[in-house]
């Protein structure tokens, strides 16, 4: 089905109608769903009112609020579009109309790894690069939406919902493994508290935890009083070598803290993906518990 720019509003009152805007708003929406070009999208964008302001004004889509809906659909040329457009413009955050959750500074991250946008993603953490090493710390690491996503950030959230890939291209690009949640939770709390459920998808968090011990010089965390209440049941769900290391019986080997060196060391490009040299700690950190 066509979508036709030119006749779509009948008179300037229809054009600045909430309907309309309801309207013109869905219509953007199925043009992103359907994957049409970039051109299009950007006409209709930049030439159509989606949405009302507090104050009244009828407003189009930013190209914050555009990568949003290219991130929903997987629209890898027009999210690719709008970050080499306009650069930290595409990041920066939502109005109060289309985010409900101001607090939250990072909705596109979350949104990444709540959809499982791999490729995305990496385009997002590439773009950092134009922002000061201050601003990039913050924006990975921020919570997200509160309403969404119960205040976490990207890094919890993709331990909560496994997401290796998304956990190490979030790592290897600076995030901090040891930020915490509003209830003071870091990222291995979640990731724990997903292998106390057990199945499914265990293999997919034994490689989790790798990635995280990789990047965890000092494990300070939440529920390491549990582990050390309940060693029997710990050392059953992430194995012996890993509950030693987590409730601070032993130090990591020495291959794991060489590892830990070198992920500190090597540059960003080089950690994604993941280098042949590193990947033997993963099948290493998860064998035990297989």
């Amino acid at each position: 089905m066509p979508y036709d720019l030119a006749g779509v509003f009948d008179n300037r009152a229809d054009y600045k109608s909430e309907k309309q805007c309801q309207r013109t708003s869905f219509a953007f929406y199925q043009a992103v769903r359907d994957l049409l070009p970039v051109w299009v999208l950007e006409d209709m964008r930049t030439m159509e009112v989606f949405h009302w302001e507090d104050d009244g004004r009828a407003c189009t889509f930013t190209p914050s609020e555009a990568f949003l809906y290219a991130l929903v659909h997987d629209h890898q040329q027009y999210a690719r579009y709008l970050l080499n457009r306009y650069s930290v413009g595409a990041l920066e955050m939502p109005s109060r109309s289309f985010c409900c959750c101001q607090a939250s500074t990072t909705p596109h991250l979350t949104v990444a790894v709540r959809y499982n946008r791999i490729t995305i993603l990496k385009m997002i953490l590439d773009s950092l690069k134009d922002f000061s090493n201050s601003e990039r710390v913050s924006y990975i690491n921020s919570r997200g939406c509160f309403h969404v996503e119960g205040g976490k950030g990207a890094l919890h959230l993709a331990c909560e919902l496994v997401r290796p890939e998304c956990l190490i291209l979030l790592l290897g690009h600076g995030a901090c493994p040891y930020v915490t949640d509003r209830d003071g939770n870091t990222p291995l709390d979640c990731l724990l508290n997903q292998i106390r459920r057990g199945e499914p998808d265990m293999r997919r968090k034994h490689v989790c935890l790798g990635y995280l011990i990789l990047f965890m010089p000092k494990f300070h965390f939440q529920m390491k009083g549990k582990l050390e209440k309940n060693p029997g049941l710990w050392q059953g769900l992430i194995g012996e070598q890993a509950f030693q290391w987590l409730s601070g019986l032993s130090p990591p080997s020495l291959f794991v803290q060489a590892m830990q060196k070198l992920t500190q060391s090597i540059p960003v490009e080089q950690l994604d993906p993941l280098p042949d040299f590193l990947k033997p700690l993963d099948f290493r950190l998860h064998q035990y518990a297989s």
